[in-house]
């Protein structure tokens, strides 16, 4: 299978969350993931992606593909210019929203994920960063 040829992905409309679903499963597939770390990126990067748009006003995803200690990864980094989390220790948590959601996108993404980093400043916009490493 080629390399896939998407490093970023401007998401502003919630229809272009589908396009992200399809562009992590490629790069999982490339990087050879068995299906169900592929599945567990897929649905981390579509609840961020829905968030970023819903609550960050659209942004960027960025596809990288790391290596460390022999491993190789796939890291998803989701950046928006929207306002901000102010409490992200309460965001984390399971049923909390600040919209009409389940409350389970961020703590959701970070069990998917082998690696979750997250920061955001009110008013400046958040950053969430998901790394997988393939077994």
């Amino acid at each position: 299978m080629p390399t896939p040829t998407i490093r970023t992905m401007v998401v502003r409309e919630a229809d272009e969350v589908a396009l992200v679903r399809h562009a992590v499963r490629d790069w999982a597939v490339h990087l050879g993931f068995g299906l169900v770390d592929q599945t567990k990126m897929v649905t981390a990067a579509s609840e961020l992606a829905r968030n970023m748009v819903i609550y960050g006003g659209g942004g960027t995803v960025y596809f990288d593909s790391p290596e460390c200690d022999g491993r190789s990864g796939l890291r998803l980094t989701f950046d928006d210019h929207g306002p901000g989390i102010a409490d992200i220790e309460r965001a984390m948590k399971d049923g909390y929203t600040s919209g009409n959601g389940l409350g389970l996108g961020l703590g959701g993404a970070k069990r998917l994920s082998n690696e979750f980093e997250i920061f955001s400043k009110p008013g400046e916009g958040t950053r969430i960063s998901i790394t997988r490493w393939k077994r």
